[in-house]
């Protein structure tokens, strides 16, 4: 009995974690690691089994939004994002769950500037240029980050696009494509060290791919102020909340 509360309870923050992960093209880790925590996973495994969903749910989610890809970012935004993701994943294993905790602060913050960042200091984003250097080396730093707090760079690839005068709708489709590569590299490294386990994964794979459809059709019709706003609350929430656990 014990065995099937804890299935349904991976399910559930599965199936919020998609729903997010596909309106809001994070790929999921900012809303499923602090759930993950929650419920009890050390935060290092809570980010194996994050990595472990994030292929599948981005792919859902990227086939939904295929037709607002930008495929001229897509391919540098994926070659930064894996070396990046690569270096993180190493870092992440040889740092303390509480240095873990305050970077998954940090870039839930950066995530949140990124998105707003035309608002907050719009003289420094006109002066960014969307050249192929800029977004690789971006994606790179951004990813390198996200791969310490066990993410995919999901949470701040639709910020930094934007900053890229991108569209926001194109910006989470771009997103999601280039999040499948970036986290099927980081997975090796998290295997390798014993941080995912396995049937729990596989119940938060499940919710989370239908959470994901679900969550692509809601993007398509609300407004992208809305999306940005939504984004910025939730991110800044969930990781104070996973600090706020690990300091006390």
């Amino acid at each position: 009995m014990e065995l099937l509360l804890d299935l349904a309870l991976f399910f559930i923050i599965g199936l919020a974690s998609g729903v997010m992960s596909g309106t809001f093209g994070i790929g999921g880790g900012s809303i499923r690691i602090p759930l993950l925590n929650i419920a009890g996973f050390p935060l290092i495994t809570a980010y194996g089994t994050n990595l472990f969903v994030i292929p599948f749910s981005s792919s859902m989610g990227a086939y939904t939004q295929r037709k607002n890809v930008n495929w001229d970012f897509a391919p540098y935004v994926i070659l930064g994002g894996i070396f990046g993701s690569l270096i993180g994943a190493v870092f992440a294993g040889l740092l303390d769950p509480v240095i873990l905790a305050f970077t998954f602060v940090g870039v839930s913050i950066l995530t949140v500037v990124g998105i707003n960042l035309s608002q907050i200091h719009p003289e420094l984003a006109d002066k960014i240029e969307a050249t192929r250097v800029n977004i690789v080396g971006g994606t790179f730093f951004l990813n390198f980050l996200t791969g310490i707090r066990g993410g995919s760079g999901g949470s701040l690839f639709p910020a930094f696009l934007k900053t890229m005068k991108v569209d926001i709708r194109e910006a989470i489709a771009t997103s999601l494509i280039a999040t499948i590569f970036t986290a099927s590299t980081a997975i090796l490294v998290y295997w390798y060290r014993g941080n995912i386990d396995l049937w729990p994964s596989i119940t938060v794979l499940f919710g989370s791919v239908i959470g994901s459809r679900l969550g692509s059709q809601i993007t398509l019709k609300i407004k992208p102020k809305w999306l940005e706003i939504g984004l910025s609350v939730l991110v800044i929430l969930l990781s104070l909340v996973v600090l706020i656990k690990t300091l006390f």
